[in-house]
């Protein structure tokens, strides 16, 4: 796969409707936001900033999740693709934009052996949905939403878009023992329905 193929792919998977089967979902409204409750499957439009160690990284996240399964692409802020991982049940593969393949057991070895940082997947994938994790230490806003918590070394701060007690957070802060710090805004979701797989654009945009 040369370059321009691999950027043509990741224009192609996200910016084109998702069908699996005859299913296709539309948007229903430009100002929905889901519940937390309703982020089993998902997807999201987002930008990070990261640092690793002594070095800086930052560009645009699109991410597809399903169960032990997730699509990601990774570009730059001017929207050139870095990579495309995908993990499953088998493992973890990234495609960088060479179109050289990586495979590794975990992702957080893989990012870190070919991208340069671990990127924290398991985690994140609660820390979006704004979900709470066994054992941490938590402290909550007036309408009981997580604010922040400690939990295995992290620390993890939030902001929310609205005032709506069930809404997922927007903009997430996670700081690791000084030396690992990300930061994610999240553009705009979608539910992914869990049997078909097709993509409901439930979409709200933040300019």
């Amino acid at each position: 796969m040369t370059a321009r193929r691999f950027l043509y792919l990741v224009w192609a998977l996200f910016f084109f409707p998702i069908v699996a089967g005859c299913a296709v979902f539309q948007a229903k409204t430009d100002d929905f936001l889901p519940k937390r409750k309703m982020l089993e499957n998902f997807s999201l439009e987002g930008r990070f900033s990261l640092r690793h160690e002594d070095t800086n990284y930052s560009g645009h996240l699109s991410w597809q999740h399903s169960g032990v399964n997730n699509t990601l692409l990774l570009s730059s802020p001017l929207r050139q693709g870095i990579a495309e991982i995908i993990t499953d049940a088998k493992g973890a593969r990234l495609t960088a934009s060479d179109g050289r393949t990586y495979r590794s057991a975990n992702i957080e070895t893989l990012t870190r052996d070919v991208l340069g940082f671990p990127l924290p997947l398991a985690q994140l994938v609660d820390w979006v949905r704004g979900w709470s994790r066994e054992g941490g230490i938590y402290e909550y806003d007036a309408k009981g939403r997580i604010q922040s918590f400690r939990h295995d070394g992290w620390t993890i701060r939030y902001s929310y878009e609205n005032d709506d007690e069930d809404s997922p957070p927007s903009r997430i802060f996670a700081e690791k023992t000084g030396d690992f710090e990300l930061r994610l805004r999240i553009d705009a979701w979608g539910l992914l329905p869990p049997e078909t797989g097709a993509v409901e654009l439930m979409i709200h945009e933040k300019m």
